[in-house]
């Protein structure tokens, strides 16, 4: 029997998710939550094999959740489900441990296949996505530059990022005008989101 945790914050997708995969004869869904910060303790609780977990949840994103359950209880394979195919998003997946990729509009079938092979230890990766990962450009950014806007997308203004990288305010300005530069971002906030969306932050 293989036990699973779902983490999906919309109730109707959440409940659904569990319908199906409780009709299963060799699938067990032991825990089911609705918010990022609770994943670890349901699963240390519940011990799952497999966790289903949406990339976009409260109170903590899907794949920092994804990365912390992999620290505390590496016996529990992740299998992250995203509505966006970025391989920005696959990248940062990958980092967290998990095993698998999926779409959340691919046919249920094809989500209990990936738990099942998750658990017997394989890697599933959505094959659009993957192949979206492959023609995604290179990081075009320094170690620096992405330090800087790394700090900058948490709101802080660049006298408090030069404080934290002890740099200057100046030069801290001239990272973030490189990074809008080399991204082709009309300002900070747009370099911010290109950077993320391609997985460099």
């Amino acid at each position: 029997m293989i036990r699973i945790m779902v983490a999906e914050d919309m109730r109707m997708l959440r409940e659904t998710l569990v319908a199906v995969l409780a009709l299963e004869d060799d699938l067990d869904v032991v825990a089911s939550v609705d918010r990022g910060d609770t994943v670890v303790d349901a699963a240390m609780r519940t011990r799952p094999d497999v966790a289903v977990i949406d990339i976009d949840l409260p109170g903590q994103d899907g794949l920092t959740a994804a990365a912390e359950l992999h620290e505390r209880l590496p016996g529990c394979r992740t299998l992250v489900l995203t509505g966006l195919a970025s391989p920005g998003h696959l990248r940062r997946a990958l980092q967290a441990h998990a095993r698998g990729f999926l779409l959340k509009h691919a046919p249920p079938q094809e989500l209990i296949d990936a738990i099942r092979r998750i658990a017997a230890g394989d890697r599933v990766v959505d094959p659009q996505v993957a192949l979206a990962a492959l023609d995604a450009a290179t990081n075009p950014l320094t170690a620096r530059e992405v330090d800087v806007l790394r700090i900058a997308a948490t709101g802080a203004e660049p006298a408090e990022i030069a404080g934290r990288l002890s740099l200057s305010t100046g030069t801290v300005r001239n990272y973030l005008t490189a990074a809008e530069m080399k991204l082709g971002a009309r300002n900070r906030v747009d370099a911010i989101r290109i950077a993320t969306e391609g997985g460099w932050l």
